[in-house]
């Protein structure tokens, strides 16, 4: 397979990732040229991210203000889907702001408590808030499975907030909240979930165990249904894609039907995605029923 361009590959891994990821798909050569020319930031402890967060971060000093939504997201390291166009910062509601200042910067105001203030930057939890309560579903729930994957807030932590934040966007933040699941390994798995919980009839679980075989990225073991986010970058590795065919071999031979999306579909199309699910679900339910009337006879 061709190597990956680093930034297009950044991309899609969520802004930031391992660098043993990297060079198992993008020319290593390609990644050290990415990083002299500020295209790649290393973040240390083999770690790379693209640029954005350093912004964000100078731009809240610049403007007495607080890197704040997904521009806080990219500062605590964490996997989203889009990056933002330009970075976000948060200043108090009775604050001036020059036009001429603010130029490149996406400005928002509300009064931030300083319990809600890390260093320039609002904290873990009031991010994935600001973030559910402005952002369409599958983008919130990216930060938000990926604040929980970190390990340093709760789901109790996030619904506990977002029942308490303005009216304004707090349904919106419950859901995200009672919905995240820090299982998904990445926005590609976010996002391919967030399309699933909107199918009638499914109901999908992260990282479901098959008995003897190992995991799925979402299943649904009422309709014996299993659903794979397949990553390119995974499947780089001959013994991965090899892995992965004999894998899904034996789950249809244990019974169960699995479905294979790719990041362009579940990123790019998702109506395309929500229609095969919801098609599949119907024959899924209408095989179970004729099962159930043979046994009955």
């Amino acid at each position: 397979m061709d190597a990956l361009d680093p930034v297009t590959l950044l991309h899609r891994l969520g802004s930031v990732s391992d660098g043993t990821t990297l060079r198992r798909t993008c020319d290593p050569e390609a990644l050290r040229l990415a990083v002299r020319e500020g295209r790649v930031l290393h973040l240390g402890r083999n770690s790379y991210g693209l640029p954005g967060a350093d912004e964000a971060l100078a731009a809240a000093v610049r403007l007495r203000a607080t890197a704040s939504h997904l521009s806080a997201a990219q500062g605590w390291g964490w996997k989203v889907k889009h990056l933002p166009d330009s970075p976000v910062v948060t200043v108090p509601r009775n604050r001036k702001v020059a036009t001429s200042r603010r130029e490149g910067v996406d400005v928002r105001w509300a009064d931030l408590p300083t319990s809600d203030i890390d260093d320039h930057c609002t904290t873990r939890v009031r991010t994935v808030i600001d973030c559910a309560r402005s952002l369409p579903f599958d983008e919130a729930l990216c930060v938000a499975d990926s604040a929980l994957r970190e390990g340093r807030v709760t789901r109790a932590d996030l619904v506990t907030a977002a029942e308490g934040s303005p009216r304004t966007g707090r349904a919106s933040a419950v859901r995200v909240s009672e919905l995240a699941d820090g299982r998904a390994a990445n926005p590609f798995e976010s996002c391919l979930r967030a399309i699933a919980l909107t199918v009638e009839g499914l109901a999908v679980t992260p990282q479901l165990p098959v008995s003897g075989i190992g995991h799925a990225d979402l299943g649904d073991p009422g309709l014996r249904l299993l659903v794979e986010a397949d990553s390119f970058e995974f499947h780089a590795l001959h013994e991965a894609f090899t892995y992965d065919i004999r894998r899904y071999s034996a789950m249809v031979r244990a019974g169960w039907t699995v479905l294979r999306f790719c990041w362009e579909d579940v990123m790019k199309r998702p109506s395309l995605v929500h229609g095969t699910l919801s098609d599949v679900v119907l024959l899924q339910q209408r095989a179970i029923r004729r099962c159930g009337s043979c046994v009955a006879a």
